[in-house]
């Protein structure tokens, strides 16, 4: 079956690596999407894009504020985070306001992924490029983009948890609650060429990490 339109567009004239990261929510992916960028990759962060859209001024705000309502938003206009993640995350989310929510958001941050990732090659062409996309597992028959790695980094439950706890003051439910909303790790593995295991010692984590990123550049 051929590419659909948009999945043409934005792969022609590819060269170098495009490398897929995701993991699970507190996993230790920013951990590794920091070690790559330090070795020389090129880093599109999907949730610095997802942040970036729903800024005030940015474009997905005035859909946002029309699908769900003036409640999703602020006194002083910026988005209200906690109750978009309660109605869209939590157990009172109306049935679809997932999906709603990324139909919005997704096709402004591939465009700008894109975008990134064009003005990188113009002068580095064989770069190594990461998407680090954290819903990558859910997105992966409708992201524009064909990667030519893909990557996964790993946790137990319980260890991601307690992280969410402790760096992101989340409640005990609103960690659970990000995790449910989110695929599973046997779907992320499905997906994936290698899996970072992110409760091995920190050195043997980035030792995993280096060996990964010097296979790529000497393919790209």
């Amino acid at each position: 079956m051929p590419l659909p339109e948009y999945r043409r567009r934005y792969d022609t004239g590819v060269h170098g690596m495009r490398i897929g990261l995701t993991g699970g929510i507190a996993a230790g992916k920013s951990t590794v999407a920091a070690r790559l960028a330090g070795l020389g990759a090129f880093l599109i962060d999907y949730d610095a894009l997802a942040h970036a859209v729903v800024e005030p001024g940015g474009a997905a705000l005035p859909e946002i504020v029309g699908a769900f309502g003036a409640d999703a938003l602020n006194a002083d206009g910026t988005l209200n985070r906690a109750w978009m993640a309660e109605h869209v995350f939590g157990p009172s989310a109306a049935p679809g306001a997932r999906e709603h929510l990324d139909g919005i958001e997704h096709p402004l941050i591939y465009r700008e992924a894109e975008r990134l990732e064009q003005q990188e090659r113009a002068s580095r062409p064989h770069a190594v490029i990461v998407h680090d996309i954290p819903l990558l597992a859910e997105v992966i028959d409708s992201i524009p983009f064909r990667f030519d790695r893909i990557v996964t980094v790993e946790a137990p439950e319980e260890t991601r948890i307690e992280r969410m706890i402790e760096t992101r003051g989340m409640t005990r439910r609103q960690a659970c609650d990000r995790i449910r909303h989110q695929s599973s790790e046997a779907q992320r593995r499905a997906i994936a060429n290698d899996v970072i295991d992110s409760d091995q010692p920190l050195e043997q984590m980035f030792e995993q990490v280096d060996r990964l990123y010097s296979q790529w550049n000497e393919k790209a």
